[in-house]
């Protein structure tokens, strides 16, 4: 067998018959608790350690309570040595961490198959270990393509929209943030602190900029159009939520869609819904609008309200603020109507700072 073992007993005896029978492995011998710790702390390679509990100075049940109560020697695989009477001795030892044990007089064959055993059985843990390691990479290698595949989808999805001169990137940085900003004070709120994980919040952020993706389906001559919209003109405009959503969802049915995807087609989907069931496209009401939705509306709201457009001037954060409040339970969840006041010192910070500076995004 090749193994490293450590015997441990008072008994020269017993600790010359178990050296006999194991005289094919590595073995090292103590013939006490402080010195076999002492040994452990030399020796933490160790495959099997062989214990016997009635010892001086630190018994077998000592050294087992210093080795169950210390990580750094938890991959130890402990045989505790009894005698025939001592059953209650086996099944304290077995409490606190011992694998086996085995009972004296010794019998040769029995104590060679045991150790065997837990060899083979520690050389099978070894190697489910490293299994688990190679998986865990592999996945860890996975997740980071996976990432570089969203943000590179999610950046030319957005450089559609710049192109058409639909967004600025100043108004994309804006949104995001300030959706980043607002998740950050909601998930401090009942019931959103289990609901908003710091990864639900990434996946919120990298998807806002695409809550208009949709748009690149309308006519220039309606997006771009200078005054109001007449009506036959707006019904065309509020297509932009379905087009958005039957765009990010031409891979829906392939049976592996990304988390971000299913994201980004409830931003892009419902952003245009009202709380009080008034807006489109399916009318949906309070809580039945995704909470995407739900907060991109007031983040978008508030961005068209204090940006200049091709029809209408800018208006000032103070407009904005009293017009979020004014529609608080109509237009808007008033949780997060709420959550926004609270944070409307950031909120503007991040208006004036994407005017000009585009900081690094996280």
């Amino acid at each position: 067998m090749n193994a490293k073992i450590l015997i441990v007993d008072d008994s020269k005896t017993d600790r010359m018959i178990i050296s006999n029978i194991l005289s094919d492995c590595e073995l090292i011998c103590a013939c006490d608790g402080v010195e076999a710790m002492e040994l452990i702390n030399a020796n933490l390679d160790l495959d099997i350690i062989i214990l016997d509990l009635n010892m001086p100075r630190m018994n077998g049940f000592e050294v087992l309570e210093a080795i169950n109560h210390d990580p750094i020697y938890s991959k130890m695989v402990t045989i505790i040595l009894t005698n025939y009477d001592e059953t209650e001795n086996e099944i304290r030892g077995l409490d606190l961490g011992a694998v086996d044990y085995i009972r004296k007089p010794l019998n040769i064959e029995s104590l060679r198959k045991r150790i065997e055993v837990h060899l083979n059985l520690r050389s099978a843990r070894k190697s489910i270990e490293q299994q688990n390691q190679v998986l865990e990479e592999t996945v860890s290698n996975r997740t980071r393509e996976l990432v570089i595949t969203r943000d590179i989808t999610i950046h030319a999805l957005i450089g559609l929209l710049e192109v058409r001169n639909i967004e600025s990137s100043n108004h994309t940085k804006r949104t995001q943030w300030m959706m980043k900003e607002l998740c950050e004070q909601l998930k401090k709120k009942h019931p959103y602190i289990e609901s908003l994980t710091d990864d639900y919040i990434t996946e919120l952020f990298k998807t806002a900029p695409l809550h208009d993706i949709g748009k690149v389906g309308i006519p220039d001559n309606i997006l771009l159009k200078p005054g109001k919209l007449d009506k036959e003109e707006f019904e065309i405009m509020k297509k932009h939520t379905t087009y958005g959503v039957e765009a990010l969802s031409h891979e829906l049915h392939s049976g592996d869609v990304p988390i971000f995807i299913q994201t980004a087609i409830e931003v892009a989907g419902t952003h245009h819904e009202c709380f009080d069931g008034s807006g489109y496209p399916s009318g949906l009401k309070g809580k039945e609008i995704p909470l995407p939705g739900r907060l991109m509306t007031i983040v978008d709201v508030y961005d068209a309200i204090t940006s200049q457009r091709v029809y209408k001037p800018a208006f000032d954060h103070d407009y904005a603020l009293d017009f979020i409040r004014s529609e608080s339970g109509k237009k808007f969840d008033p949780e997060i109507v709420i959550a926004f006041i609270e944070i409307e010192r950031d909120i503007l910070n991040i208006s004036h700072q994407f005017i000009q500076n585009i900081p690094e995004e996280e």
